[in-house]
């Protein structure tokens, strides 16, 4: 039997981009479902589940941030990639902030493109199948089997990016990481924003510290980078 494809879902209001997205998901040999609108994206994420996520910005209705706002709210973890044709670097920013994994911006490069969609699902999917292993590291906890992390057992909702920033992290407590090690361990050494790697430290500062105007777990180490520590 033929193994199942990955699912990619593409979420736009303009008919020729989406079929344009499909050709690209199509070519980097993945299936794809297509809606017009946030609220139908919503609606089909409560009954199937996707490998990644394809969002448009400037949709009438419910916009694409609100849509990847209110899928993190219902605690839905599949990687989301922002493609737009909003050139902002705050609008690149903020999507990031609010739970993207990726911005792409239109026109986009096809064959870029698909491969950042297959990076993208690659990374979700690691430890996918592997033996269950639970790494703890102070109130912390990591299962790699699940993907799921905990922190005084109570998960907290990571997305893609932030997951694999926490299992470093965990795997490697008291250790400094620079940015360049981040891009290189995270991101692959693909180009991403300079600010992009601050935007995700503060956003898992939100979720895993007490107080998160003053780390306590993950620390700034001036003019190297960042340290997990507990």
């Amino acid at each position: 039997m033929d193994a199942k494809q990955d699912l990619v879902l593409i979420v736009d209001d303009d008919e020729s981009v989406l079929l344009t997205l499909q050709k690209v998901v199509k070519a980097a040999g993945l299936d794809a479902d297509l809606v017009t609108s946030g609220e139908y994206a919503l609606e089909i994420l409560q009954t199937k589940q996707y490998d990644v996520i394809l969002m448009d910005i400037n949709m009438h209705g419910m916009d694409g941030f609100e849509t990847v706002q209110e899928i993190r709210n219902r605690r839905i973890s599949t990687p989301i990639i922002i493609v737009s044709g909003r050139k902002e670097d705050f609008d690149t920013l903020y999507g990031l902030d609010i739970g993207a994994d990726d911005y792409v911006t239109k026109p986009f490069n096809p064959v870029t493109l698909g491969a950042k969609i297959k990076a993208v699902i690659r990374r979700s999917k690691s430890g996918t199948g592997k033996a269950e292993t639970v790494l703890r590291a102070g109130p912390f906890s990591y299962n790699t089997s699940t993907l799921r992390f905990y922190k005084n057992d109570t998960e907290i909702s990571l997305t893609s990016k932030e997951n694999s920033i926490m299992k470093l992290f965990l795997d490697n407590v008291n250790r400094i990481f620079t940015r360049d090690m981040l891009y290189e361990m995270v991101w692959n050494n693909s180009v991403v924003d300079d600010n992009a790697i601050m935007v995700y430290i503060n956003r898992l500062r939100q979720k895993v510290e007490d107080d998160p105007s003053t780390p306590a777990y993950i620390q700034t180490v001036r003019g190297l980078g960042y340290r997990f520590v507990v």
